[in-house]
């Protein structure tokens, strides 16, 4: 069975009930579909600062129940954790490698080839230039 892992712009999409993605997931087991762990430090990190430019009441329960969303959707999907094999690409796609792409997408893009999973994302200019991994855009 192939395995995917969601980049950080396919979660949003997932959380703002993309049809086209949603119909995409729906196919394909839930064991199937993963994210890294990278992309749930993302996502929480947006909703906390959200949370911290809230001053009303109505804005701040909002923000609160998107908190709770993301949470309950990170303990539904798979999250790799980056390991000593995560670290390891990550270092060699850096220093050996020498690419020039966004840190947080490095490391999601190592734990996908760590992993042998592919990347479902919209992100080619940056995915496309790591070699040996395999990309998706379930978003068209």
């Amino acid at each position: 069975m192939m395995r995917y892992l969601l980049d950080t712009d396919h979660f949003t999409l997932h959380e703002r009930g993309h049809p086209l993605l949603r119909q995409r997931i729906a196919v394909h087991p839930p064991e199937a579909l993963t994210i890294s762990i990278v992309t749930a430090e993302e996502s929480l990190r947006g909703r906390l600062a959200s949370l911290a430019r809230r001053h009303d009441g109505p804005a701040r329960i909002r923000a609160y129940a998107k908190l709770l969303e993301t949470i309950q959707f990170l303990n539904s999907i798979t999250v790799v954790p980056v390991d000593q094999k995560c670290e390891d690409r990550l270092q060699d796609l850096r220093s050996r490698k020498k690419l020039r792409v966004g840190s947080q997408d490095l490391k999601i893009a190592a734990t996908a080839l760590a992993n042998s999973l592919i990347v479902v994302t919209r992100n080619r200019q940056d995915f496309e230039r790591v070699p040996s991994l395999t990309i998706e855009n379930w978003s068209a």
